[in-house]
């Protein structure tokens, strides 16, 4: 089963703001074609990321938004244009105090994606190094990759992301993407 927006691989790029996170969803290739735009406002109760088609925000065309505000084990659900549901993902509390994790949900796809070194998870947590790498890797219950979310060394946040499940929508992808930057406060 082919996932109804299948992309196999995008970049994603943090454009720094004061009070509001933005990320730019890429093409991977040399003309980097938007492919949509991501707004987060900071310090709110209720976390909600609106994806837009551009950045004049004029049309949007997927979210994600906290079932529950001020939850630690807080579950989002990823919604399309009209409402509808795509998929589900929540960051797991107590297996992120020593290596974040996230579990995922999608039509046909279940999985878990945690943080790939150990070393560098403890380090991000007990030091200021801000340019440690952040690589996740999502997979289904028998071990099959998902998602690979992989951030590059540069002055701004930017990850490669990678998605060699065809049962993975695009837009789920895209969603736990930014989730990965914008809840662990990057």
């Amino acid at each position: 089963m082919t996932a109804e927006m299948y992309v196999p691989e995008f970049v994603l790029r943090q454009r720094l703001t004061l009070m509001v996170n933005r990320y730019e969803v890429r093409v991977p290739d040399a003309q980097g074609r938007l492919m949509a735009f991501a707004e987060q406002k900071r310090m709110t109760f209720r976390e909600q990321v609106t994806f837009f088609e551009d950045d004049t925000k004029a049309r949007p065309v997927f979210a994600f938004r906290a079932r529950q505000r001020l939850d630690l084990n807080a579950g989002y659900d990823v919604t399309d244009e009209s409402g509808a549901p795509l998929g589900f993902f929540r960051k797991d509390f107590g297996a992120s105090l020593l290596r974040s994790t996230f579990h995922l949900e999608g039509p046909g796809v279940t999985g878990t994606g945690r943080e790939r070194s150990m070393p560098v998870a403890l380090l991000r947590r007990f030091t200021d190094v801000d340019f440690l790498p952040i690589h996740f890797d999502f997979v289904d219950p028998q071990g099959a990759p998902l998602i690979s979310v992989e951030r590059k060394f540069a002055m701004r946040d930017t990850y490669r992301v990678t998605v060699p499940d065809p049962r993975v929508d695009f837009r789920l992808a895209a969603a736990v993407s930014v989730a990965v930057d914008a809840l662990m406060a990057r």
